[in-house]
């Protein structure tokens, strides 16, 4: 929906600064409903209160390094390129492994970028077929500026996770999104007081449609996220399928985009790009259940929810 609303948002006359600042800021008191039913805060004060420093930093690069450029991207081409071009994010947590662990994880799995790549060429059939061919230079910027959020998101997610790690601090789904909201507001206020003073105050339009951004996207769909890639966090390859997972977003984003904003309907080559997202969707899971199998924890943790 993440997209589809956007895309709405900026081409019915909305600015992109503004969608990108209202999610954020709507979020976080409908996570503060929801977290009373979720642990409450847990350990999330003494957290904040002795490591700032971690949770400012990895909060601005997995939230606002994230949300800048894709709400930016999204008044330069439509939902299906945006959500396509978000799907390297498939190639990201493998890539960046290397560079964030120093343990056993630290290392190329070859495997989980080999099924990344075939998710990624689907994406580029899809966007191809879409475009007919030919892409405009604003179109080259809005993948670019996805493309950057596509690393940010997983890089501030794990970076977050392996600081949780070495503190030996465990917090929920809910409580670790809340904490990375609260955190990257200084800066979304701070886009907001600049966006009001150039751009003029929001429109009731963009709030309604940013708030379905904050509950789709910014509460049910991050906090389900959060929830998975914390069950299998010393997994590296349930792990980057558990990123890789995102790729649905593509066909649906296509669907609804096709039926409620006009967009054109896949067909040839973007029916076969669709197909191969599908395949390594289910590569991932296959692959990631062999390496549980026969671990009795990791099985247990593959099937728990104690990530929620």
């Amino acid at each position: 929906m993440t997209y589809v609303f956007n895309r709405s948002l900026v081409s019915g006359g909305g600015h992109w600064a503004w969608a990108g600042i209202l999610r954020y800021l709507i979020t976080l008191p409908l996570l503060a409903v929801v977290l009373p039913w979720r642990g409450g805060l847990g350990e999330l004060p003494r957290e904040l209160k002795h490591h700032p420093r971690s949770w400012l930093l990895w909060s601005s690069v997995g939230f606002v390094l994230f949300g800048v450029p894709l709400t930016w991207a999204a008044q330069s081409g439509p939902s299906w390129l945006i959500a396509g071009s978000f799907q390297t994010t498939v190639l990201a947590g493998p890539l960046l492994a290397p560079l964030i662990y120093s343990d056993e994880r630290r290392y190329l799995a070859w495997p989980s970028l080999a099924i990344g790549a075939l998710i990624v060429v689907g994406v580029f059939a899809l966007q191809w077929a879409h475009a007919g061919g030919v892409l405009r230079a604003s179109d080259w910027l809005a993948v670019g500026a996805v493309v950057l959020s596509a690393f940010a998101y997983p890089l501030g997610n794990r970076m977050l996770l392996l600081h949780l790690e070495r503190t030996g601090t465990h917090l929920n789904a809910v409580q670790r999104v809340f904490g990375m909201t609260l955190c990257s507001w200084p800066l979304w206020l701070l886009f907001a007081v600049i966006a009001w003073c150039t751009l003029g105050p929001p429109s009731w339009r963009e709030v309604w449609l940013a708030g379905g951004v904050a509950l789709f996207s910014g509460t049910i769909a991050t906090v389900l996220f959060f929830a998975a890639t914390d069950m299998v966090r010393n997994q590296p390859t349930a792990l980057a399928g558990v990123e890789a997972m995102q790729a649905a977003e593509l066909l649906f984003a296509t669907i609804i985009g096709a039926t409620f904003l006009g967009e054109a309907w896949p067909h040839g080559l973007a029916l076969v790009g669709a197909a191969a997202i599908v395949v390594g969707i289910a590569l991932f899971g296959w692959i990631s259940g062999r390496e549980a199998a026969g671990h009795e924890r990791e099985v247990s943790e593959l099937r728990s929810d104690r990530g929620a």
